[in-house]
């Protein structure tokens, strides 16, 4: 019969009937979120870095030179560093570990720092956080000569981050991922509004200031931060960075918003022979069907972060090169 009236109130003026009035504004069910794949993002990065080294080191150039250095035996860390290792070796990227005893002193792993520092065979070195007890990680991780700061930590990097004009020649691995995450969703970022939930030196700072860079207006909520959840949701970009399973329900989402989660959290399952599950610090399952596109964990932002290291490894060992010349 059409969608004017039903055939109890036909004759009827259609805009009398509750029914017929219902079938006409009815909507179909909103479909979830796209899914950021990471891990295949990731996979595209690394591919162009693979070609860019095969060009470069077939000009003559040296093949990129990654340290590690790691102090003591943390588990999770030499997890993280062979993740490195791998993607570097998928690179073309030459990857050395220097493993160093926990007891070592923060004198000696200066001066280890130094040593490399001053090797024109190495292009980048990360000291792997983080460090035992006793050790100024600032301090060490400062140490590091900014020609070869791949992470992207060192304050010439972030002051150059920060100063309208200037490209610094490292930015930190885990932001310039997540920049790369926004901008695969086609999303154009001027003007728009982003939140960015946590204020670390590793994440959170920087974020704001590419997102900055970007054009857009960007909101920084740390812990004092009153009312997290209504800077949330006026968010047209959401990446949150702090570190607490499912911090961010659904109702702080603004319908079609991105969202990036960089939690890595672990909670209880019994059903995982592990008996717990890695989860983000946004809530998957409700966020997806608000959001129009968010980042899983896991699968999301870590495979970006490490490729982002290949990537900057590759520009410290141009740089050097040009430096060179």
């Amino acid at each position: 019969m059409g969608c004017g009236a039903s055939a109890a109130t036909k004759g009827k003026d259609a805009t009398t009937a509750p029914n017929a009035q219902a079938s006409v504004t009815a909507t179909a069910p909103r479909e979830d979120a796209k899914i950021i794949d990471g891990k295949a993002l990731a996979d595209g990065v690394t591919a162009e870095v693979k070609a860019e080294v095969d060009a470069f080191t077939g000009s003559g150039g040296a093949a990129p030179h990654l340290v590690v250095v790691m102090v003591g035996n943390n588990s999770a860390s030499a997890s993280y560093i062979k993740r490195k290792e791998v993607a570097a070796a998928s690179c073309g990227i030459r990857a050395t570990v220097l493993k160093l005893e926990a007891e070592t002193t923060q004198d000696h792993l200066l001066a280890e720092v130094e040593r490399l520092n001053a090797d024109e065979s190495v292009h980048g070195i990360i000291v792997q956080l983080p460090l035992p007890e006793g050790i100024d990680e600032k301090l060490v991780t400062h140490a590091v000569a900014s020609n070869k700061d791949v992470d992207g930590f060192g304050p010439v990097h972030i002051g150059n981050l920060a100063l309208s004009g200037q490209t610094p020649l490292f930015c930190p691995c885990t932001p310039q991922g997540c920049l790369h995450m926004i901008k695969s969703t086609g999303i154009s970022l001027r003007g728009k509004e982003a939140v960015v939930i946590g204020a670390s030196n590793i994440v959170g700072m920087p974020m704001e200031l590419l997102l900055l860079k970007e054009g857009c207006t960007v909101s920084l909520c740390h812990i004092d931060t009153v009312d997290t959840a209504s800077h949330a949701r006026r968010a047209d970009v959401l990446v949150v960075a702090v570190g607490k399973a499912h911090l961010v329900p659904g109702d702080w989402i603004k319908p079609g918003a991105v969202v990036i989660d960089v939690g890595i959290n672990f909670v209880d399952d019994p059903s995982k022979k592990t008996g717990n599950r890695m989860v983000g610090d946004v809530n998957f399952d409700e966020a997806k069907k608000v959001a129009g596109h968010v980042s899983p964990v896991p699968g999301g932002v870590g495979p970006m972060t490490v490729a982002m290291l290949m990537r900057n490894t590759l520009v410290a060992a141009k740089a050097l090169a040009a430096s060179n010349s």
